[in-house]
């Protein structure tokens, strides 16, 4: 990129900046993860207040300007991309949202464009806006297909009454000895999850204490390879709300 450029993004993160300006992180499909200096966006004045646009995985369509010796990009001509009817009035899916938001923010570092991952996550939270039933399952299932697309998804299909090994990132039949695994419980969730696309998910009958026990096993397998999942702070939240 140089110069101005169209792109579409995903928000990820906002930080407020003095009295009107937001520095805001972005995943674009041309530029990957990047940061944004806007300024003015949450003044009273003109024509009115555009922090609304920056909620956590609100899409956007913009123009971006790239400055020469600058750490962050400009952005000018901001609106929706898909304007999203209730992820902002739920308060299941808009938690939902902020736990998406904040797993892509410290997962992804990465400043170039992944046109298959911004598909995905484009059409993720565009079914999560037009889900009905279902929604307690949403992130699990989220975070099972995400993990194609960072690299770790599982190798092999699901058996029944097998075990799951997160350090091969296979199904197997037994209890592997250094016992970095899913129990069998889990694995057959996370091979029901695979199989599953999210407007399926509300066949999917959970109770808190599975989904909890399938959340804490999948935080390992983000774990193993992404320290970052440690400190995702919405995870308290998710918790609250579904779990």
């Amino acid at each position: 990129m140089a110069g101005s450029y169209k792109a579409r993004g995903i928000v990820l993160h906002t930080v407020k900046y003095g009295e009107s300006s937001l520095v805001a992180y972005l995943f674009t499909d041309v530029g990957g993860r990047q940061t944004y200096m806007i300024q003015g966006v949450r003044s009273s004045r003109g024509r009115g207040n555009k922090a609304a646009l920056f909620q956590p995985m609100f899409l956007l369509e913009f123009e971006g300007v790239e400055q020469p010796h600058a750490e962050m990009h400009r952005m000018k001509e901001v609106r929706n991309l898909v304007p999203l009817s209730s992820v902002p009035f739920d308060v299941r899916k808009s938690t939902v949202s902020l736990f998406m938001a904040e797993v892509l923010y410290r997962l992804i570092r990465e400043v170039e464009a992944n046109e298959p991952l911004f598909d995905f996550l484009c059409s993720a939270v565009q079914q999560l806006d037009r889900m009905e039933q279902g929604v307690a399952n949403f992130h699990l299932w989220f975070l099972v297909r995400l993990s194609a697309y960072l690299g770790f998804y599982p190798g092999n299909e699901y058996r029944d009454g097998g075990w799951f090994d997160i350090r091969s990132g296979l199904f197997c039949d037994a209890m592997p000895q250094h016992r970095t695994c899913m129990g069998p419980a889990s694995a057959r969730l996370l091979g029901g999850l695979m199989e599953r696309e999210a407007a399926e998910l509300d066949s999917l009958r959970l109770g808190r204490g599975e989904r909890l026990e399938f959340m804490e096993a999948m935080l390992i397998f983000f774990g193993y390879h992404f320290d970052a999942i440690h400190s995702v702070q919405s995870l308290r939240i998710l918790r609250e709300v579904f779990c």
